[in-house]
């Protein structure tokens, strides 16, 4: 298994969404939009949580990549996909306090 990146990982498509869940254990992915006001106010949250935890925080431009947005049913941004072993395990959308974000990724963090 690679060195889990430490800053936010930019998407740019499904495979490359696909080789990131396949090749980390626990993948939290941030639909966002550089428009939207939450998506701003949740970005360092993510930034942190990328420097502290064992997840890896994927990032996806819905503007972008509004087929990877529909194939995954995103209709409000921020959206967040929880992935562990490959498997999407969590959904949420909005913000979410950091700490709820942590008690997610710790939930499947090895």
């Amino acid at each position: 298994m690679s060195q889990t990146p430490t800053e936010p990982v930019h998407i740019d498509g499904q495979s490359h969404l696909e080789e990131v869940v396949s090749e980390y254990g626990v993948v939290l992915v941030d639909f966002y939009a550089d428009w939207c006001g939450p998506c701003k106010m949740i970005e360092p949250v993510l930034e942190d949580l990328a420097s502290d935890t064992d997840a890896v925080i994927a990032k996806v431009d819905i503007d972008q990549h509004q087929r990877l947005a529909g194939a995954n049913g995103v209709q409000g941004v921020p959206t967040l996909l929880l992935y562990s072993d490959g498997q999407q395990v969590e959904r949420t959308v909005g913000v979410q306090p950091a700490e709820q974000l942590r008690q997610l990724i710790d939930n499947y963090a090895a």
